[in-house]
């Protein structure tokens, strides 16, 4: 008992000490798992999925503007723009926000990545990796988006409030891809009879 009244005594001292401020508490987890998300004014988001198909297939589905927009599916699509970048629309009401990227990193059956362009609308990094998963099940599908939201903090809370914040949007992405490839078609309410 002494102990914990002593340990409680010190953390109080160290607080109201100005010569000695409290320790930050370190967050050793990975970018995305972290508690705090704030890397440099980048929100970190990100989720794995594994698919039963090879990676060269999954690859094919970001390499190719149209069946990553049948992937993207709802408020988010692609159009290809000059030099082999990507022009990603995102439609909220009747606002469009629109980030042109252009491909950092590209192993086919491994990564492909995408940056946004000096001056783009939104600073984005898009990362996509592929392995395989345990046991020969498929491939596992990891998806990373970096991104520092055009208001800051306010910015991030309001997309997220509509669903259409990247954390969304990947998670949308990858589950419409899941279907995609093991049933051949992506189900929606669209398909009901």
């Amino acid at each position: 008992r002494g102990s914990l009244e002593q340990t409680a005594g010190r953390k109080a001292r160290r607080q109201r000490d100005p010569v000695h401020p409290p320790e930050e508490e370190h967050d050793s987890a990975p970018g995305r798992t972290a508690r705090t998300l704030g890397f440099g004014g980048y929100q970190v988001v990100g989720r794995t999925v594994t698919i039963a198909a090879e990676a060269a297939v999954i690859h094919e589905q970001f390499c190719d503007p149209a069946r990553l927009n049948a992937v993207l599916g709802g408020h988010l699509r692609v159009e290809p723009a000059a030099g082999g970048r990507l022009l990603w629309v995102l439609e909220v009401n009747s606002h469009r926000i629109r980030m042109e990227t252009v491909v950092v990193h590209d192993r086919p059956g491994e990564m492909r990545a995408w940056r946004s362009i000096e001056g783009a609308g939104v600073d984005v990094e898009i990362k996509v990796q592929l392995r395989g998963a345990p046991a020969g099940r498929g491939t596992e599908v990891e998806a990373h988006v970096a991104y520092r939201p055009k208001w800051g903090l306010a910015g991030h809370l309001a997309a997220r409030l509509r669903g259409i914040d990247p954390k969304a949007q990947g998670s949308r992405a990858l589950k419409r891809l899941k279907m995609l490839l093991e049933t051949g078609e992506i189900a929606t309410a669209h398909n009901r009879r």
